[in-house]
């Protein structure tokens, strides 16, 4: 139960390359906004999980999970801790945040390519109080999913200052 059934390198190469494999994929996929999940994704997740689960053997020794989950925790944090301090890196496997709105209208290249539909992107424009793309200055899809929104400023032009701030 606690003996290594497969050779320790061999446990330590499959974690790693499934780890990385998800890595490539999910950075390449889609941003979903709102972070959320669409039953689509959730499947999808799920079947990968059970294909990840094959992947890396059907084992009786509690150790060779263990090996293998240990080799899956190193790498992410080895991960975190070189995007935090090398930029290259931290670009390469996260989504920088992308300009889908631009004062009133939408930029139609940058929500194909990250298969946010109309129908998302209002919806998320109504939990902030919106009623139409008109509405905004400014929206990034974040790269965690997320929509962030600048309101355009609805009193008249005020030589770039906000109302009440006085130069």
């Amino acid at each position: 139960m606690f003996q290594l059934e497969t050779p320790f390198l061999e446990l330590v190469m499959r974690g790693a390359f499934l780890y990385v494999l998800f890595l490539v994929l999910f950075r390449i996929l889609p941003r979903r906004t709102a972070s959320e999940m669409s039953p689509m994704d959730l499947v999808f997740l799920l079947l990968i999980t059970e294909a990840a689960s094959h992947a890396l053997g059907d084992f009786s020794s509690l150790t060779d999970g263990t090996v293998q989950i240990l080799t899956m925790v190193v790498l992410n944090w080895a991960i975190n801790k070189l995007s935090f301090h090398v930029r290259w890196i931290e670009r390469l496997v996260e989504h920088g945040p992308l300009v889908v709105i631009r004062d009133g209208k939408t930029i139609p290249d940058h929500l194909r390519r990250e298969a946010l539909t109309d129908g998302e992107l209002k919806a998320h424009l109504r939990l902030e109080g919106l009623e139409s793309v008109d509405q905004v200055k400014v929206a990034h899809l974040e790269g965690d999913g997320r929509l962030s929104v600048i309101k355009a400023d609805s009193s008249s032009d005020q030589g770039g200052q906000q109302p009440g701030v006085v130069a």
